[in-house]
């Protein structure tokens, strides 16, 4: 079965030639979302809410997936691909929380997004309070590494010396 979606729109970001792993909340620059006009009008009711999923094409990414991956903050750990949040995935797609800072248009302005330059937008959802944040979550296998508050900085995105 052939599964095809369509862009509804693109990703600007100051990133080029790298993006850092998790989205940066306060980073540097310019972060929008630019929808096809013709889904200008389905932003309707969106400037209501503090943050939204973006999902999006992992457009740049040119390695065939394996099933086991070494996370590069996670000092050698590894780990099956699924229990990872590699971009080396079997379908090419990205999962991003961000902040809504405006909307202008067809155009929202959020915090930082971890993703290059241009990449294609394939959805857009509110995120909602209480049926996405779970109190129970935990970190996983994460918790367990002897390193953990330093591989912390690295998921959060925290800039650090070390």
């Amino acid at each position: 079965m052939d599964i095809i979606y369509h862009p509804i729109g693109i990703i600007r970001t100051p990133y080029k030639q790298r993006a850092p792993y998790q989205p940066v909340n306060n980073d540097k620059g310019v972060f929008k979302v630019i929808l096809y006009e013709n889904y200008k009008e389905a932003l309707s009711g969106l400037e209501e809410f503090e943050y939204i999923y973006l999902i999006f094409h992992l457009h740049l990414i040119n390695e065939k997936p394996r099933n086991f991956v070494k996370p590069p903050w996670a000092k050698g750990k590894e780990v099956g691909l699924f229990a990872s949040r590699s971009p080396n995935r079997p379908n090419p797609i990205g999962l991003s929380i961000v902040k809504i800072r405006g909307i202008n248009a067809n155009i929202i302005y959020t915090s930082g997004i971890d993703v290059y330059d241009e990449t294609p937008l394939l959805d857009i959802k509110p995120y909602i309070k209480e049926l996405d944040s779970k109190y129970d979550s935990n970190y996983g296998w994460i918790e367990s590494q002897k390193d953990y508050e330093h591989l912390m900085l690295h998921i959060k995105g925290i800039p650090h010396d070390y």
